[in-house]
């Protein structure tokens, strides 16, 4: 049984689609990042998962039971805004977190406040910096238990070291628990340390959902001269050109000929390429292709 899976699943509001046709699987136990540029459709894909939003078409199931409106008992889901009441004290809110939810370990809410050295229990909500209120809704969203955890850019708040340590405690929770986890983020370093699948979608569109070593492993970056491009098989995503010199992302790519140098992309370059080609189709490039 797969935590969340989705069968064509789009969001329309008005004339514009903020989701269409979106077909994807995740894994039990994996831990997904879930990328794209701005306005792609993350968080309304996240808030589709977590019941906050229904569906124009399509159906989002969560552990084969189709979302019907409401959040699933297994599932936690942070929002990019962190609602959190910013007059009650952080240990209020474990206290009121408790009353609101049929499942809840306000013990386990108070382990993870514990090891994060920024979050004050006694502070008022409105008194905590940002990474503090950032850290203080992953530690209400780790008290439901999850076995399925939905984070909408979790780290963006977050110093170098704060990240550090909230996705150490992450990883815990997938470790010891099981938990699944989708997060999206555009800190594409921090969750190449995590992430085992990615879910990159464009425009409302699933690009490239696998696991995240299976997907590096079809691509490759190449670089030779503008002038021999033909010399290159496979599926062109983007390209960078300079001093008569190209730098390719491909798809599946064929041997190369005499000339061109290629090594296996990292997520950040890949990432990269795919939103690179993304904002050349916006303003009419249209990077994508055959390389031949």
């Amino acid at each position: 049984m797969n935590p969340l899976t989705g069968t064509a699943v789009g969001k329309r509001y008005r004339a514009r689609w903020a989701v269409r046709e979106c077909s994807f699987t995740v894994p039990e136990g994996s831990v997904v990042a879930l990328v794209g540029p701005n306005g792609a459709g993350k968080s309304t894909l996240l808030r589709m998962a977590a019941g906050l939003v229904r569906p124009t078409t399509g159906e989002l199931r969560v552990f084969d039971t189709p979302v019907r409106g409401a959040i699933h008992p297994d599932v936690s889901f942070l929002a990019q805004n962190r609602p959190l009441y910013r007059d009650l004290t952080v240990r209020e809110l474990v206290r009121v977190a408790a009353g609101m939810n049929e499942r809840w370990s306000s013990e386990r809410a108070h382990e993870v406040l514990g090891l994060l050295a920024g979050v004050d229990p006694d502070a008022k909500v409105a008194a905590l910096s940002a990474g503090a209120r950032s850290q203080t809704a992953i530690a209400l969203a780790l008290g439901r238990l999850p076995r399925l955890l939905l984070l909408d850019e979790p780290l963006s708040d977050l110093d170098p070291l704060s990240r550090d340590e909230t996705l150490r405690i992450i990883m815990t929770e997938v470790a010891e628990r099981g938990t699944t986890v989708v997060m999206s983020s555009h800190l594409l370093t921090d969750l190449h340390k995590v992430c085992d699948r990615i879910l990159l979608i464009d425009e409302g569109r699933v690009q490239v959902d696998g696991d995240v070593e299976d997907v590096l492993a079809r691509h490759e970056v190449l670089v030779g001269p503008t002038s021999d491009e033909s010399g290159v098989g496979g599926t062109l995503i983007s390209a960078t050109r300079a001093q008569r010199r190209s730098t390719l992302l491909v798809r599946d790519p064929e041997r190369a000929r005499e000339g061109w140098v290629g090594d296996r992309p990292d997520l950040e370059s890949l990432v990269m390429g795919y939103l690179r080609a993304s904002r050349e189709r916006r303003s009419g490039g249209g990077a994508a292709g055959s390389a031949r």
